[in-house]
């Protein structure tokens, strides 16, 4: 019989974009040590989400895992230092002893997705072996207009595990890419996250740029509402109200203020 996954709602939250809930959520008794290695790395990338880079970079020490290593060079990553943690990136990709180490790929392609670099992100991520890095994988090859790869990197993670959050949004994910009946598709897997898990504005404006697509403006403005009320600042979030008022004819200038002020540039 297999033992239960105790990291399973702490992951789920961390997936939807609830990062505070997963931090406050975090204390699971009955870790052994990977399984407490892992709880830790989400815990670090939710304060990486919600802006606490330097948190990260003064908690994870030397001695850390590599995991947690990988975790803070990202936070360093954010702050600015992209050389640095780029240099360090590659030189323990290159090492033997750590090279594969799953989250530390993960890291490199979530650093050089961001570099727009979506090559030397699949050079480290191709090979998946976790969902987590298939996920990865579907959002680099729709960031590349190649549906096509996207949808073979989602079949393998139905094949892994149908029902998985992960597997759920990366079907949403590819679904608003392809377009289409899709749309819908997708529309109704935000829906059941809705029901099913705390409201979070991730899963807000996936249902709200569902909603446009399928031309309900009025719709998607009171959920990107909803959510700029969760956070205020969230890019994605403003980005996708300055879409929908121009739709409907209403003045985005209040939008289009704070994304200058956070360097969003609007809609990307």
């Amino acid at each position: 019989m297999a033992s239960p996954d105790l990291l399973f709602n702490l992951r789920n939250l961390f997936y939807l974009g609830a990062y505070q809930a997963a931090i406050n959520n975090s204390d699971v008794p009955g870790l052994d040590a990977d399984a407490a290695a892992e709880r830790d790395a989400i815990v670090f990338r939710s304060y990486i989400a919600l802006g606490s880079y330097q948190l990260v970079i003064s908690e994870i020490d030397s001695s850390a895992a590599t995991s947690l290593q990988a975790v803070k060079l990202l936070a360093l990553y954010l702050t600015g230092d992209k050389e640095g943690a780029i240099s360090s990136l590659k030189e323990w990709l290159s090492d033997s002893a750590i090279g594969s180490n799953p989250v530390l790929r993960l890291i490199a392609g979530i650093v050089f997705m961001h570099e727009q670099d979506y090559n030397e992100a699949l050079k480290h991520t191709h090979s998946g072996g976790t969902l987590d890095l298939h996920a990865l994988n579907v959002q680099i090859f729709i960031k590349m207009h190649r549906s096509d790869y996207a949808e073979k990197q989602l079949k393998i993670m139905q094949q892994i595990d149908e029902d998985h959050t992960l597997t759920q949004l990366a079907n949403a994910w590819l679904g608003i890419a392809v377009g289409g009946s899709k749309i819908r598709e997708a529309y109704l897997i935000f829906q059941d996250f809705a029901e099913k898990y705390p409201m979070t504005g991730m899963v807000l404006n996936g249902k709200a740029v569902c909603c446009m697509h399928m031309g309900s403006f009025e719709e998607a403005e009171t959920l990107l509402l909803e959510a700029l009320n969760k956070d205020a600042k969230d890019p994605e979030t403003l980005a996708n109200l300055i879409v929908c008022n121009l739709h409907l004819g209403k003045p985005s200038s209040r939008y289009l203020r704070w994304c200058d002020v956070l360097g969003v540039g609007g809609p990307q």
